[in-house]
């Protein structure tokens, strides 16, 4: 599934093949068949990576992986293995979309503005919440294993899905499901729509990098969804920025459906993608 994420997304901008394209020039990931990057990356890692490998640096400062997937995708499987040092760095990233690499005679900065996906297994025998299979772990172990991924990058993450396995005629009698094309059609308007938007704030082209300010002005609610955003803060005790990125993905799940406002439903919908902020998902 996350391998096909970059084939959902819109194609490369001119701009986008160059500035990815003088980034992998860099490193020497270019070749005489492939002088220009004009795919979008998909950068999967191994859970052993270094920091100086997933941000840069050396003595002569080169990109880390979060600059190669620039523009693309950033693949961390089994997440809570990484070390949790090197995940921590990822957070001022993706904030600010750009990573800062100092040495003695100055400071780099590369741009690293990334689509961050990852997947990990509920607790360490990987059945916990499964229809089927008894999960054999203790509760202290599932909340040490989950405890893995510090409250703060969680926070950065905008949507949490627990996935469930298929059983065996699930996987061969389903029907054909939307293909990628057809996606990417959809993505593609709900960008242009995003760009229409912000067309007057250059730095500015998608929901996602919106600030604080420019959420307040942009994802205004009615009153049933501001009583549902409310309770649903106080619930799940939410912070400022998750509640901030649950506004800009109900704007854009509003962008996909192709309405003007922001609607208690979609409102709904992207509550629904905080799954690791209950505070009793562990049991």
């Amino acid at each position: 599934m996350a391998k096909r994420i970059p084939s959902i997304m819109p194609p490369m901008s001119l701009p986008e093949i160059i500035e990815t394209t003088q980034i992998h020039s860099i490193v020497g990931k270019l070749s005489s068949e492939n002088p220009l990057i004009t795919e979008r990356p998909f950068r999967a890692l191994h859970h052993s990576i270094t920091s100086t490998a997933l941000i840069g640096g050396r003595a002569n400062p080169q990109p880390g992986e979060i600059s190669l997937a620039h523009q693309g995708v950033l693949f961390l499987d089994e997440l809570p293995e990484f070390q949790r040092h090197v995940l921590e760095l990822l957070r001022q990233p993706l904030e600010e979309r750009k990573v800062p690499i100092s040495r003695a005679h100055g400071t780099v900065e590369f741009p690293a503005n990334f689509l961050l996906i990852s997947a990990m297994n509920p607790c360490p025998c990987g059945y916990f919440h499964h229809p089927d299979k008894p999960c054999t772990c203790k509760p202290y172990q599932v909340d040490r294993y989950l405890h893995r991924i510090s409250g703060p990058l969680l926070d950065r993450i905008d949507m949490h899905l627990e996935v469930f396995p298929l059983k065996y005629p699930e996987m061969f009698t389903a029907q054909a499901s939307e293909s990628s094309a057809s996606i990417r059609d959809r993505v593609i308007e709900a960008r242009i729509k995003q760009q229409i938007r912000f067309q007057h704030t250059p730095k500015i082209q998608t929901n996602a990098q919106m600030n604080a300010a420019q959420v307040k002005q942009v994802c205004v609610l009615d009153s049933v969804s501001s009583s549902l955003l409310q309770t649903a803060i106080e619930k799940l005790q939410l912070s400022a920025r998750a509640h901030d990125r649950i506004l800009k993905m109900a704007r854009t799940i509003a962008d996909l459906a192709h309405s003007s406002s922001i609607q208690a439903k979609h409102l709904a919908e992207a509550i629904t993608y905080r799954n690791l902020d209950r505070e009793n998902w562990s049991g």
